[in-house]
């Protein structure tokens, strides 16, 4: 039983658990084949019966009539000398012992009343059988405990299952769709007010909803409905949330599915599955059907035989392309689908008449942050003197799932240091965590040398970036441990959309800035710089693979934009010009590493300077570093970005 209290009415409801009702079956009818297994009567005939009678070892006969058959007890002092009819069972402890079968002549009354004149009285007992329904349901019940059975281990497969339909799901029901079904008078529906930025794919969509809800504006011009658009972008940008908000605003039926709900270990699943939600789509039409992930099914067929090919998960995208644009008619069931993998989808599902549009979801730009943190803000309580403005310049690159972490954690934070209310240095902290790991300040025990070290090493990057005009600006560097690093120098990253040789340049002198440091101040390089060589090794890579920056090599590109080689053995160019790859991109490697030393050997004054800061503070910020060496280097005035009018409001 499992018992509910309603909390309005204060009564109390019991609800039956089926579970724990099968289990007291099992255990009953256990109980019942026990108790009847202890009685294990033997068969004998009726001159045995009689030399049982005469030797005085019986001590009651009851004779069923309509049966024809008789049961005896024995005597317990004289159940020993029987042990042998009942071998390795034993003597059963509860009677009746024995029974013997007569035929229709045979006259009980008659019989035991012989008996008792020969060997003396017979206690005997003479019954009709009366259980007639008690044998039809001997018969019957053995049925119904194997359907019960079978209900039950089936009701739970078909919950592991996620079968719909049922609360507890149904095995027959794999072949249908596991869609979410959001009707349009949904009172928790999601409109364009709750996504924050996003402008340019906003706008896209709205044209959407408007072809929804007013289908005969665009028809009586000729035009005809998109069928299908897809978001592409990186992850946590608001793809799923803005297709949400396409059905909020449009007022009209939602089916959400992830793309690998279609896949599954049967064959034609998958496919079943796609017609069984496009046709409850055209039963719910004017609707939205939404299929997140959708690269799980959409993969380009056949593109790696051998190695990935799967053709269940090609059947399942042949009768998604059918179903979108095929002999049949979709009016009025329009798909929007998201992946972060346009690359990889198939050709044919990207074609027009498929996926008419493909709406790219970007990483939000400066102004959209700030409206992402309003959004994210509502059920926080933050300080009066707390800067929107400042911290959507302090995290570029962060996308609204970010955002969204960098605001939890900032009230996690400000509760952890008793504040009562979220501080900006809150929500400070809360980036440096994310960014950079957990301070592990007292947990750390560095030497005095690997301390030193470390001040040098990001006095380095620091002075380097302040220096070049293409190098982010330094905003704070610290020697306190965080994460796997040891110290961080943070920038405030230039949103750029076009990256020039030059910049690459002077972001790879930053980059190895922290090794050259080391080597100038101990006269060899150690172990910190890890990460900062990887990524200086892939940009000079990049540039001379990808972006034809390498005067020997040429403009060529060996960028593969849709992943068609990724299982390729051979590579798209000869052992020659992997050669010459390698020799350019160690070359881009020693002129910046030349060119690093150069800058900070010509500024050892304020180098040393900053490191022994750092090592007094151990955390220092960008009024230190400008107060040491000037205004920040900016590049040309027509290499800068003009600041918008929201920029120069703040800055006023």
């Amino acid at each position: 039983m499992a018992r509910k209290q309603d909390k309005k009415s204060k009564v109390r409801v019991f609800r039956i658990n089926l579970s724990w009702l099968y289990i007291l079956l099992l255990i009953g009818i256990g109980y019942l084949l026990f108790n009847k297994g202890s009685s294990n009567p033997q068969k004998v005939e009726w001159p045995e019966v009689v030399e049982m009678v005469s030797k005085g070892d019986v001590e009651e006969i009851t004779f069923v009539r309509n049966d024809y058959q008789g049961y005896i007890k024995v005597k317990p002092e004289r159940l020993s000398h029987y042990a042998d009819k009942f071998g390795s069972a034993g003597v059963p402890r509860k009677s009746p012992h024995f029974f013997f079968l007569v035929s229709e002549k045979f006259n009980p009354e008659q019989s035991f009343a012989e008996l008792g004149e020969a060997y003396g009285p017979v206690d005997y007992k003479i019954k009709n059988n009366d259980r007639v329904w008690g044998n039809v349901l001997e018969w019957i019940f053995w049925p119904i405990l194997m359907i019960l059975l079978w209900v039950w281990m089936f009701r739970g497969l078909g919950r592991n299952m996620g079968g719909p339909g049922m609360p507890g799901g149904n095995p027959f029901d794999v072949g249908k769709a596991k869609n979410k079904l959001a009707e349009k008078d949904d009172k928790t529906k999601v409109t364009f007010k709750d996504v924050a930025g996003l402008y340019g794919a906003k706008e896209e969509v709205m044209e959407i909803v408007d072809f929804l809800r007013n289908p005969k504006k665009y028809t009586a011009l000729g035009g005809k409905i998109p069928k299908g658009a897809l978001l592409v972008g990186p992850p946590g940008t608001g793809k799923t949330l803005l297709a949400k908000a396409v059905a909020g605003e449009a007022d009209v039926p939602f089916f959400s599915i992830s793309g690998s709900d279609f896949v599954e270990m049967f064959v034609g699943v998958g496919a079943s599955r796609v017609r069984d939600l496009f046709r409850q789509a055209k039963e719910k039409a004017p609707c939205i059907v939404f299929i997140d992930e959708i690269d799980a099914v959409g993969r380009a067929r056949s593109r790696n035989a051998g190695f990935t090919s799967n053709d269940e998960r090609e059947n399942t995208l042949n009768q998604l392309l059918t179903e979108m644009d095929g002999f049949g008619t979709n009016s009025g069931v329009i798909v929007l689908a998201a992946t972060n993998r346009a690359d990889i989808l198939d050709s044919a599902l990207m074609r027009a008449g498929r996926f008419d549009r493909q709406i790219h979801v970007e990483l939000p730009e400066l102004k959209e942050r700030e409206e992402i943190f309003r959004v994210h803000l509502r059920g926080i309580k933050v300080a009066d003197n707390f800067d929107i403005k400042m911290m959507a310049k302090h995290t570029p690159g962060f996308s609204g799932a970010d955002i969204a972490n960098v605001c939890n954690e900032a009230a996690l934070t400000a509760a952890r240091h008793g504040h009562k209310a979220v501080m900006q240095e809150d929500f400070l902290e809360a980036v440096d965590r994310i960014v950079g790991g957990l301070e592990r300040k007292e947990s750390t025990i560095m030497t005095p040398a690997e301390k030193r070290t470390t001040a040098y090493h990001e006095a380095g990057h620091a002075l380097v970036g302040w220096l070049l005009p293409y190098a982010d600006p330094v905003m704070k560097v610290s020697i306190i441990p965080r994460g796997n690093a040891l110290g961080l120098t943070w920038y405030l990253p230039e949103e750029r959309k076009n990256w020039s040789k030059s910049v690459l340049i002077d972001r790879m002198c930053a980059l190895i800035a922290g090794r050259v440091a080391e080597e100038i101040i101990n006269g060899e390089p150690s172990t910190g710089a890890l990460n900062d060589l990887e990524r200086m090794t892939r940009m000079a890579y990049s540039m001379v693979q990808y972006y034809g920056m390498s005067d020997k090599v040429g403009a060529v590109s060996f960028y593969d934009s849709n992943g068609s080689r990724g299982y390729d053995i051979t590579k798209p160019y000869s052992e020659k010009t992997a050669e010459l790859m390698d020799k350019e991109a160690k070359e881009i490697v020693e002129k910046v590493h030349k060119r690093t030393s150069e800058i900070i050997t010509s500024h050892k004054e304020g180098f040393v300077e900053m490191a022994e800061l750092l090592l007094d503070k151990e955390v220092i910020f960008a009024e230190d570093v400008e107060r040491i060496l000037g205004p920040k280097v900016l590049p040309a005035e027509e290499d800068r970005r003009e600041p918008r009018e929201e920029d120069k409001t703040a800055e006023a």
